[in-house]
């Protein structure tokens, strides 16, 4: 790679960050739907079609901020209990940071914005592994694959609302993490019924 490419690479790389904390930094003040792309892009002092050339779009570009935030919280924690084949230990995993993001501001943003866009069904074109329902599917081996997608998608729907929503006392917060952790392993656990 010549020193051109490579600067051009590194300056690419640099807009995508600066593009990055300044959503992240209007977003913490503002609601998603006043968040603009124009100011996303002046906030990150870049050209005005930074986020449609980086992205694609203002939704594309939380998406990427929620993988770019999260993924690191939870690849080495879920890689490393998958491989254990537990499913208790998965829901530790995934539990784990979303108690750790509630505790802080910056993480309730990431909460919040992950709470909007799971529950509110918006397309969203996940790259990292652990943000891709397929990559969950073969973490319940005695189901097929439809009905563990289905039942991932209750556990996610379920640990997300808890979360995504805003915080609660300390002391009632851990018995409710308690409470959905057990209620969440009994459902990915449970025999299958009967189909209707």
């Amino acid at each position: 790679m010549t020193d051109r490419m490579a600067d051009e690479v590194e300056t690419k790389a640099g807009t995508r960050e600066r593009l990055l904390s300044a959503a992240e930094g209007l977003l913490l003040s503002e609601e998603y739907d006043e968040v603009s792309v124009r100011g996303i892009c002046a906030a990150a002092g870049a050209n005005p079609a930074a986020v449609h050339y980086h992205f694609g779009s203002k939704d594309a570009l939380v998406t990427a901020l929620l993988e770019d935030r999260l993924e690191p919280l939870w690849a080495d924690r879920l890689g490393a209990a998958a491989e254990y084949g537990s499913v208790g230990a998965v829901v530790d995993a995934i539990l784990g940071p979303f108690v750790e993001l509630s505790a802080d501001p910056l993480g309730q943003l990431h909460l919040r914005l992950l709470a909007k866009f799971v529950l509110g069904r918006h397309p969203m074109a996940f790259d990292q592994h652990w943000f891709r329902l397929g990559s969950w599917v073969g973490l319940l081996p005695d189901l097929g694959a439809r009905e563990s997608r289905r039942r991932w998608i209750v556990a996610f729907d379920l640990i997300i609302l808890r979360f995504g929503g805003g915080g609660l006392e300390p002391e009632v917060a851990r018995a409710a993490v308690a409470t959905l952790r057990d209620f969440v392993i009994a459902g990915l656990t449970a025999p299958t019924g009967q189909q209707r």
